[in-house]
C-alpha cells in the first residue's frame, strides 16, 4: 500500500508548518493585532531602499529553497505511489 509514503509526507508538512508557527510567535508576529488591521490603509512611510540587505536577500533564497524542495516531495510522493499501483 502507499499509505506509509501520504503518511510520512503529510508528517513532514505538519512538522514544517509548526516549526513556522512557533518561530512567527518567537518573532513577534502576532503581538499587535489592534494595529494590523488599520496597515492596508496607511500609505508608505518612507523611501523603499534601492538595494535589499544581504540577510534580505538570504531568506528570499532559503524560501524559494524551500518551496522547491517541498514541490520536489510531492512529485517524490506522488511517482512513488504511481510505481506501487500497476
Amino acid at each position: 500500500m502507499y499509505f506509509p509514503y501520504l503518511i510520512a509526507y503529510m508528517l513532514a508538512g505538519f512538522v514544517i508548518s509548526l516549526i513556522t508557527f512557533v518561530w512567527a510567535l518567537n518573532a513577534g508576529q502576532f503581538k499587535d493585532q489592534q494595529r494590523a488591521r488599520y496597515l492596508p490603509l496607511q500609505g508608505e512611510t518612507g523611501p523603499a531602499s534601492a538595494r535589499p540587505s544581504r540577510f534580505y536577500r538570504f531568506k528570499i533564497i532559503i524560501l524559494f529553497t524551500l518551496a522547491c524542495s517541498g514541490l520536489v516531495s510531492t512529485a517524490v510522493v506522488i511517482v512513488l505511489i504511481v510505481l506501487q499501483n500497476p
